[in-house]
Parts: C-alpha cells; sequence; structure tokens
C-alpha cells in the first residue's frame, strides 16, 4: 500500500511507524529541598497506529496490555500523539528500579506488538538492520 503524506506524518516515521517508551526520573521538589523521586513509565503512540489498532481492537480483546493502552491514552496532538502512562512508584529501593525496567520492557513488547500489526495492514517492510 503506498502512503499518501498526510499518513506517513501521523505515522512518525519516514517508512513505518514510529513510537516511543520512555522511563522518566521525576524528581518532586517541596519547599527548598528535593521530597521524593519517582520512576514513570510512559509511552508516546503514533496517531496512525493508535487509530488503526482501536479499529481492530477486537483482534487484542486477549491482550490487557493493548486493552488498557487504549483505554487510558490520551490524545496531546500531532506531536506527541497518544500517551498512556504504564508505571510510576518512588525509588525507594533497588526493588522499584527493577520493576520500572521490567515496565519499560512490557511497554516496548506492547508497541513492537502494535507496530507489526499496522505494518502488516499497510504492507509495510520493516528497516530493522539484523546483526552480523
Amino acid at each position: 500500500m503506498k502512503l499518501s503524506k498526510e499518513l506517513k506524518d501521523k505515522l512518525w516515521g519516514e517508512t513505518g511507524p514510529y513510537s516511543q517508551a520512555k522511563l522518566i526520573i521525576e524528581t518532586r521538589i517541596l519547599d527548598d529541598k528535593v521530597s521524593r523521586v519517582f520512576a514513570v513509565v510512559e509511552c508516546e503512540i503514533n496517531p496512525l497506529t493508535y487509530k488503526i489498532i482501536k479499529q481492530n481492537r477486537d483482534h487484542f480483546k486477549k491482550d490487557q496490555k493493548i486493552q488498557q493502552l487504549l483505554d487510558h491514552a490520551e490524545y496531546r496532538g500531532q506531536a506527541f500523539g497518544y500517551v498512556s502512562m504504564a508505571f510510576e512508584e518512588e525509588l525507594a529501593n533497588d526493588q522499584a528500579w527493577k520493576r520500572a525496567h521490567m515496565h519499560l520492557d512490557y511497554t516496548k513488547e506492547t508497541i513492537i506488538k502494535m507496530h507489526k500489526f499496522v505494518m502488516e495492514l499497510l504492507e509495510l517492510k520493516s528497516n530493522a538492520r539484523e546483526s552480523t
């Protein structure tokens, strides 16, 4: 399928879907000192991928991660797409870091699954390089 410039812009990528997962360190400052530090996992899904996945929601009815993303994502305009928070916890110990990284991995896997579906539907080829 040949994509129009408008559809490519909504995918954010030149040859396929582009989205992102973030692990954010959030430092909360109260008065004149740091009060707490949190780890936040957030994702930004390009608008066309979100729209296609939402239109095909029944295909993912057994995938709770995708269902939750569809239920809780908020549209923040073309520049940010659909934003969803996957995790937030105070960084009080090493276990919190491990949980944050685990949720980041889940988020990446979910985005990749969504992108694969969109790429197959739109008949796009992957430009991922294989390591030799």
